[in-house]
């Protein structure tokens, strides 16, 4: 079940409750499903019996109570938790939350995943300063708007009403994708960080994580190619057990950049001089390649992940709709770039996996493994599309 279909279910559940007669609400259009917060448990969690509450006439954790047995009925579902003032916890059954459904609609909407209409028709105003910042903000947040069924009109002059802390010196060094992700990735409220960080290949660096990862993705899809094999979308991504060696094949297969030599223990260290991508883009830097991430290659599983060994990543994937839309209502682009790096975070060391080993021959558990890898990777690049930061192929 993924989270379109579980917000329909509850919908469905509000429904029957109005024509049981047990609330006497208009039910909404649509259901916002989440990960739980703290305090809360199971799958995901929704906050529809406190949007109920008021026309309901009824106390939030009531409007739960009536609403949790039209729930746990539902196909898919075996336990629904209240908890707090009114959230219903809600947990899958054994199997109910397909990867394969998840990886199927990833697939199918492309680099549309995540958009929907929750800004149909509206026209959103934007007056900024004439502020590099402010600027790039604003450009970002007409795709993000657009990708919800908005429009941006962007004016200048006061008063303003979109005005992050300035940068504190001109980012344009940086080349054109790292000054976006520099005055992007921090918090409106947070003054940003122009320095060359921004470019180092390393595991400090958010960017690079994230850019890595789908380089990462689009490099299996190749290999994989090689080796006989594509995508297939599945829910079992485990075909027995094998060892990841830590050495090779976690960073050799198929990138091309900085020449860099790896061990399983030592990150190795090479100088290399790099390009930032992007249109236009001639600035040349010299920069220190560390291939990340050390934390995350040493000790890996010795057996392939089953499904809820990736619950993380799938869970990511899965909220990434909801950071969407959040991002379009709250002007916030900042909140698509730490996503992407939570994806990232939690993709980099499932991507290990993915490809067979040694003598083991490609499986349906390896087709569904490279499906869920290459949904990484469209996830990936649409949200940078959205920041407009290149997705490279290589790096």
């Amino acid at each position: 079940m993924t989270p379109v279909e579980l917000s329909r279910t509850v919908l469905g559940a509000v429904r029957r409750a109005v024509d049981g007669g047990e609330l006497s609400v208009t039910v909404p259009e649509r259901v916002v499903v989440t990960v739980p917060g703290p305090g809360g448990c199971g799958d995901y969690a929704t906050n529809v019996a406190l949007q109920l509450a008021r026309s309901a006439g009824k106390p939030a954790r009531r409007v739960a109570e009536i609403l949790r047995p039209y729930l746990v009925g539902a196909e898919g579902i075996g336990d629904v938790v209240v908890t707090g003032p009114g959230f219903l916890n809600i947990s899958f059954e054994p199997g109910a939350a397909s990867v394969g459904a998840l990886v199927r609609e990833i697939r199918d909407r492309g680099a549309a995943y995540g958009h929907g209409d929750a800004l149909a028709g509206q026209i959103v105003a934007l007056r900024v300063p004439y502020e590099a910042r402010a600027e790039v903000v604003a450009d970002a947040l007409v795709r993000i708007v657009a990708a919800q069924g908005g429009r941006v009109e962007i004016e200048h002059g006061e008063p303003v009403n979109l005005r992050p802390v300035p940068a504190p010196e001109d980012p344009a060094p940086l080349g054109p994708d790292a000054a976006r992700w520099a005055l992007l990735y921090p918090a409106p409220h947070d003054r940003p960080r122009i320095t060359a960080d921004h470019l180092v290949q390393r595991e400090g660096n958010p960017l690079f994580r994230v850019r890595y990862a789908y380089a990462r993705t689009r490099a299996l899809t190749r290999n994989a190619a090689r080796l006989g094999f594509t995508a297939e979308p599945g829910d079992d991504l485990t075909p027995g057990e094998d060892r990841i060696s830590g050495e090779g094949r976690i960073f050799g297969d198929d990138l091309t950049g900085p020449t860099v030599t790896h061990t399983a223990n030592t990150p190795a260290m090479a100088t290399s001089t790099a390009t930032p991508a992007g249109a236009g883009s001639t600035t040349t830097s010299t920069v220190t390649s560390t291939h990340p991430p050390a934390a995350h290659t040493r000790g890996i599983l010795a057996t392939h992940p089953p499904a809820t060994a990736v619950r993380p990543l799938l869970v990511a994937l899965a909220d990434h709709p909801r950071i969407l839309r959040a991002a379009a209502l709250h002007r916030g682009p900042d909140r698509i770039a730490r996503h992407l790096v939570a994806v990232a975070d939690a993709a980099l060391p499932f991507l290990l996996t993915v490809l067979p080993h040694g003598d083991e021959k490609p499986s349906a558990a390896h087709r569904a493994r490279l499906a869920l890898a290459e949904a990484v990777g469209t996830v990936l690049a649409g949200g940078l599309s959205l920041l407009g930061i290149d997705a490279p192929d290589h790096l």
